[in-house]
C-alpha cells in the first residue's frame, strides 16, 4: 500500500465517522475537512457504497448513514483519549451533578474500548492533572440531562422557580431554548417563559422542581447567537437578566 492509499483509507475512515456522528453531512463541508475536491469526496462516497455502507442521498442537502445502521465503534486515537481525560476534570468540577453522573459514564465506556497500552497512559495522565479549588463550583443543581433533553425533543418543563432578586417561588411552564455558562452562576437555562409570555434567564440551582410534561412546542426561530447579541448589546452583559 502506498503513501496516496494510506491516504484515503484514512480519508475513508474520517468520513465514515462523520457520517456515524452527524446526522447530515455535506461534500462542501467534508472537501474542506480534508482538504480535496468535491469531486473526491463523491468518489469517496461510491467507494463506502460499494464496501457495503448504506448511505442516503438527500439532494441538495447531502449524506447520512440508513436508520438504524450501526457500526462497530471506531478505535480511539492515544491524542483524543487524552483530550477526554483532560475535560473529565473540568465536568468533574462543574456544579450539576447530573452532568457529573452521565460524563462519568460515557467516559466508562471510552476507556472500554481502548488498548491496554492506551489505557495504562490515560490512567497516568488522569493522576497527574488538577484542577484550581478557586474553580470549584458553589452552586449545585440536578437538572441539566432533564433540561438537555426536554431542550431536544421541544418538550415543555413544568418548574419551580425561586427568583433571587424578588424572593418568591412561581410555578412555570417553560420552553427550553437554549443553556448558557457564567464563571459567576454556573448554568444558565434560557427558556421561553409563559407565565411571563418572554424569554427568561433561570439558574439552575434555583429551580426547586422540575418536570417533563407531555406537551411540545414549535423550535423558536431566535437563535442563540442573535439572543445574546440582542441582551449583550441593551445590558452589556447576559449574566443580569435572570428571571
Amino acid at each position: 500500500m502506498n503513501g496516496n492509499d494510506t491516504k484515503r483509507l484514512s480519508r475513508l475512515t474520517a468520513i465514515l465517522t462523520q457520517l456515524q456522528t452527524k446526522r447530515l453531512v455535506t461534500s462542501t463541508s467534508l472537501a474542506e475537512k480534508f482538504g480535496v475536491s468535491i469531486r473526491t469526496i463523491y468518489r469517496d462516497i461510491k467507494a463506502l457504497e460499494h464496501a457495503g455502507i448504506p448511505i442516503i442521498t438527500e439532494d441538495g442537502k447531502g449524506y447520512s448513514l440508513m436508520e438504524g445502521y450501526k457500526i462497530p465503534p471506531i478505535m480511539f486515537s492515544e491524542s483524543e483519549a487524552n483530550a477526554l481525560i483532560t475535560v473529565e476534570q473540568l465536568v468533574l468540577k462543574n456544579g450539576d451533578r447530573s452532568l457529573i453522573k452521565e460524563y462519568i459514564e460515557a467516559i466508562g465506556k471510552v476507556k472500554a474500548v481502548l488498548l491496554n497500552a492506551t489505557k495504562r497512559k490515560i490512567e497516568l495522565l488522569s493522576e497527574r492533572i488538577a484542577v484550581s479549588p478557586a474553580i470549584v463550583a458553589i452552586n449545585a443543581s440536578n437538572s441539566l440531562t432533564c433540561i438537555q433533553n426536554a431542550l431536544t425533543d421541544f418538550k415543555v418543563l413544568s418548574i419551580i422557580y425561586h427568583s433571587e432578586h424578588k424572593d418568591e417561588k412561581t410555578e412555570r411552564n417553560i420552553e427550553p431554548f437554549a443553556l448558557y455558562y457564567s464563571l459567576q452562576e454556573s448554568w444558565i437555562l434560557i427558556a421561553y417563559c409563559r407565565l411571563r409570555k418572554d424569554y427568561r434567564m433561570f439558574r439552575l440551582d434555583r429551580i426547586l422542581k422540575i418536570k417533563q410534561i407531555e406537551l411540545n412546542f414549535k423550535p423558536h426561530k431566535l437563535t442563540l447567537k442573535e439572543y445574546l447579541a440582542e441582551k449583550e448589546k441593551k445590558f452589556k452583559t447576559p449574566d443580569i437578566l435572570l428571571s
